[in-house]
């Protein structure tokens, strides 16, 4: 399960949205957000799906892809489906037995989280299938630069960000290399009750911690042998400068925050 999560890892690519400026791709990842947010019926969050299909059409990520990264999360979306569809007692009442009652307004605002859920996942990661850590990192510190003025440390808070993100794949990797070798010795990781279970992941958090603090000490020490001293005074390789596609993509992100405004108005 570990090595179908997708999440932090970079594709390179030739699409339009991987040459897009990544402080706007940044920017609009917010807006789709809040626009999957904005949507109060089930009609709106038909417009945030196909704003994530044709979005992923254009990024040229195989749907294989979404595919495998949504396997880690299909026990939290289950999660919450059964627990609005079973908590809910309010509309007309669908079926019942026993204690257990289902009503259609838990019917609906199950289906109605899962899709938001999913969509909030997968549109989300686009980000960082299509952007480089490096040109994230500088997208990040060019945005919270006005915290500058403050003395907010916007340089040292974007590496941090970053190196945190661009780890995760580093990190579930290792996992899974503890974990065959913890099955390789005999250890029983996934039969036995849950609580033999919860007992067996011991002796893989360790290593796992162990590892995570190996690396991050090899990683100071490397910065330090490049005279890493912080963003005072540094310069970069790759200037950021918006093109037309940039804005082309506002106004294709205002079109659907406009569906999902219509959607809101007309269907209530």
């Amino acid at each position: 399960m570990f090595k179908d999560i997708t999440l932090g890892q970079f594709f390179p690519g030739d699409s339009v949205i991987h040459k897009m400026d990544p402080r706007v791709k940044l920017v609009l990842t917010v807006l789709f957000i809040i626009m999957l947010f904005m949507a109060k019926n089930i009609y709106g969050l038909l417009v945030g799906i196909a704003f994530t299909i044709i979005s992923y059409l254009l990024s040229r990520i195989p749907f294989s892809m979404i595919l495998k990264s949504m396997k880690p999360i299909i026990p939290i979306v289950t999660f919450t489906a059964v627990l609005n569809v079973f908590f809910i007692r309010t509309g007309d009442l669908l079926w019942s037995w026993r204690f257990i009652k289902i009503y259609n307004d838990a019917v609906n605002t199950a289906v109605f989280m899962v899709v938001r859920i999913v969509c909030l996942i997968v549109g989300t990661s686009l980000l960082t299938y299509t952007t480089s850590p490096i040109d994230l990192t500088d997208a990040i510190e060019r945005l919270l630069s006005p915290l500058k003025r403050i003395g907010a440390p916007v340089h040292e808070l974007a590496m941090m960000m970053t190196i945190a993100l661009r780890f995760i794949p580093t990190l579930i990797e290792e996992t899974d290399k503890i974990m065959n070798a913890q099955k390789a010795r005999g250890s029983e990781l996934d039969t036995g009750t849950f609580k033999e279970k919860v007992r067996g992941m011991v002796p893989i958090f360790i290593p796992l911690f162990v590892s995570s603090f190996r690396r991050a000490e090899e990683l100071a020490t490397a910065m330090e042998c490049r005279c890493y001293h912080g963003g005072e005074g540094r310069t970069r390789m790759k200037q950021m400068s918006t093109a037309p596609r940039d804005w082309f993509a506002c106004v294709y992100v205002a079109v659907f925050w406009a569906g999902i405004i219509v959607m809101n108005m007309f269907f209530k």
